[in-house]
């Protein structure tokens, strides 16, 4: 190579460019990891499973499932059917085995609008625990996603784009103005922004799915601001991430909310069937508590949310409170000149600085 060469090698690819590329490499291969590793290798654990009978045919029942190998189920009493059926829509069990003491035909209740995966595993499962012990057994879905909703999955996709709409918002207004805010008012104005896009979003992706294809029931205006508030802590939390570190947030962001935060949602595999680590994470993560809210809204009638909810407004809180204190910090940084945070004197930003 020619020193001429390598004088444009060096000028076109700078240290700067060289660490992006790596990270952007990193990136590459976590998205590869995490995905795969959670997904391609499904299998039921400890799911809440009920078991409606007379107690001391229930114990019994709960018993035998408690030592099923591997511990896919994680079974308790019920009560009755009414109540079995009543604790699936409150979403505190997944399916409930109805035991028959007086016949050998018994009735399994699952809820595809919870996942259609996780419904069918546990059908296979039960059909085949029952035909070992001499019985049959009927299914019955007492919350079915919609006939329009394949697989149960449009709650997950539409979380999926309200939250890339969140972090692509703020990152273009952090590549066209700067990844930092210079003050307290710019880094207000940018979150008063991701606000306005993300009330806009939240409605258009309700309608989206529901009166224009019909793929979710629910309400459009539960569905609208569930979608506002997903998109705001997803943005928020960006714009925080690149106050703290500059143009490198947007990779923190993608790494939290696509490579960590995708697989774990409980949408292509419900949380269920997610390996350990990714059923840790996924409830605390953005996608993951908008897509169980999200189908809590259309089938379960909005039922325990407050969890998820209570998680969403923690991050946009947090992002909230760090892009505004960053600012501050920033400010008040900028207003010195022996200031080593990257202004110059009379708080003029350097290249690169903020806007």
């Amino acid at each position: 190579m020619t020193q001429s060469t390598l004088s444009e090698v060096k000028d076109a690819v700078t240290p700067r460019a060289t660490l992006l590329v790596i990270g952007v490499l990193a990136l590459q291969l976590l998205f590869i990891a995490s995905y795969v590793g959670a997904l391609h290798d499904p299998e039921l654990k400890d799911v809440p499973f009920g078991v409606a009978a007379p107690p001391a045919v229930a114990d019994q029942a709960v018993a035998r499932l408690e030592r099923l190998p591997g511990s896919p189920l994680d079974p308790r009493a019920a009560g009755d059917r009414a109540a079995a059926r009543q604790q699936i829509l409150d979403r505190d069990i997944d399916a409930a085995l109805v035991v028959d003491p007086a016949g050998t035909k018994d009735t399994l209740l699952v809820a595809t609008g919870g996942g259609r995966t996780l419904a069918l595993a546990l059908d296979t499962l039960v059909t085949t625990l029952e035909k070992s012990q001499g019985r049959t057994v009927r299914t019955v879905d007492v919350a079915p996603a919609s006939s329009r909703d394949f697989n149960a999955l449009s709650s997950f996709y539409l979380v999926i784009g309200w939250c890339v709409g969140g972090y692509l918002c703020a990152s273009i207004l952090a590549i066209s103005a700067g990844a930092r805010p210079a003050n307290p008012t710019r880094g207000a104005i940018r979150l008063g922004t991701m606000a306005l896009v993300s009330i806009v979003g939240g409605l258009g992706g309700a309608v989206i799915v529901g009166p224009v294809l019909g793929a979710l029931p629910g309400g459009v205006v539960a569905l609208w601001w569930l979608g506002a508030l997903v998109t705001f802590a997803v943005g928020a939390a960006t714009l925080a991430l690149q106050g703290l570190v500059g143009v490198i947030g947007i990779g923190l962001a993608i790494l939290l909310v696509v490579i960590a935060g995708n697989p774990s949602a409980g949408g292509a595999l419900p949380p269920p069937m997610l390996p350990p680590f990714w059923h840790a994470i996924g409830p605390f993560l953005p996608p993951g508590a908008g897509t169980w809210s999200a189908r809590s809204i259309a089938y379960f009638d909005s039922n325990d949310m407050t969890g998820s909810l209570l998680v969403l407004g923690a991050w946009a809180l947090a992002g909230v409170v760090i892009t505004l204190a960053v600012a501050v910090v920033r400010q008040r940084r900028t207003a010195h000149p022996d200031d080593p945070a990257g202004t110059g004197a009379g708080g003029t930003p350097r290249t690169g600085g903020a806007r």
